[in-house]
């Protein structure tokens, strides 16, 4: 079969690697119907994170499953299935608590690449969520953005305890950040307040759900976000970029007693204990335990309420896969998909 893989910053090839094949009774095999290119793939692209030697690279995939281990019982050979990026059991007392992405048995799919052919899903009985039938091709794109992004957007949601009535502010116009305002719309925020300086992020943005957009940031924006609260700050605050500049924009514009839900990846993010102390404000976030979302998710797409494929605004041939991270690198992108 054939994969990406990133060798080094900015390089990445298409070349052939090995079949995966079954190595354990809870594994599967998958024939990748669509990946595509994460935000946080860019880390490594943009060398902010060491690449020391050849790596296969992506972790969000859809798929029709071609083998199955002995102990699989879920899901079997011709399903269609989509899965997190975080391999688990979905038994251990942290899946059943809902973060399955802190599995006491977890593994990281996207350790061998799927941005390829065909993947190994390690503990696929817990991992995969197969759909009642094989989905219309204009549904693929969202049940993709269900693997990651509209996950993740979803569990900023859930992790700033959104409510109806809420104001909730999403800082971040990438995929997650665009996932996180249908997050807010669908759990019942009166005001979905977007920060982009990107026109067509802010166009996506509205439709999407946010009835306000704010392009100012750092302590401009901040303002900004006051000025719309009454001086009081939102609600809920949904960060989804992880950086030290997004974090605190995040945080000093939420409400005494607000919360903020982040699931940017941090990079550079230290948080003031004192700050925190005496701004009243709740902070959680962490892996997106997408597994405990999938099958909610995966109805809606189906049922057509939500729309997150609509991200994917570049859609390439894997083979390709060098110029989507290419495109994103450079903002030409928010999102590309890639079929193999």
């Amino acid at each position: 079969m054939h994969g990406a893989v990133l060798y080094a910053p900015g390089d990445v090839r298409f070349e052939e690697r090995t079949d995966p094949t079954i190595q354990n009774p809870a594994d599967a095999v998958i024939r990748t119907v669509a990946t595509c290119v994460c935000g946080s793939d860019l880390w490594d692209y943009r060398g902010i994170n060491p690449v020391v030697q050849p790596t296969p690279f992506g972790h969000e995939y859809v798929g029709i499953v071609e083998e199955v281990g002995a102990d699989v019982k879920a899901v079997q050979p011709g399903q269609f299935v989509i899965g997190s990026f975080f391999a688990s059991d979905n038994t251990c007392p942290n899946c059943k608590n809902g973060y399955q992405t802190n599995c006491l048995h977890r593994e990281f799919v996207g350790a061998e690449g799927c941005q390829a052919e065909r993947i190994r899903i390690p503990l696929a009985d817990g991992t995969l969520v197969a759909t009642p039938r094989m989905p219309d091709e204009k549904y693929i794109p969202s049940l993709l953005a269900c693997s990651d992004v509209m996950g993740t957007g979803w569990y900023a949601a859930k992790a700033a305890e959104v409510r109806p009535g809420d104001t909730v502010a999403v800082v971040g116009d990438g995929a997650v950040g665009l996932c996180a305002v249908i997050a807010a719309r669908e759990l019942g925020a009166e005001r979905i307040i977007a920060m982009s300086r990107h026109e067509s992020r802010q166009k996506l943005a509205r439709e999407f759900g946010a009835t306000h957009i704010v392009a100012e940031r750092g302590e401009e924006g901040v303002a900004r976000i006051k000025e719309l609260t009454g001086g009081i700050g939102a609600d809920r605050v949904l960060e989804c970029v992880g950086n030290a500049q997004s974090m605190q924009q995040a945080l000093n514009s939420t409400r005494p007693g607000g919360n903020v839900g982040f699931v940017g990846v941090p990079h550079g993010v230290s948080l003031d204990g004192e700050q925190l102390f005496y701004s009243h404000v709740g902070v959680r976030g962490g892996p997106a335990p997408v597994r405990e979302y999938l099958p909610h998710l995966i109805d809606l797409v189906l049922a057509g309420r939500i729309d997150p494929g609509r991200v994917f605004d570049l859609e390439l041939p894997l083979s390709e896969a060098a110029e989507g991270y290419k495109a994103m690198d450079e903002r030409r992108a928010i999102k590309a998909l890639l079929r193999p």
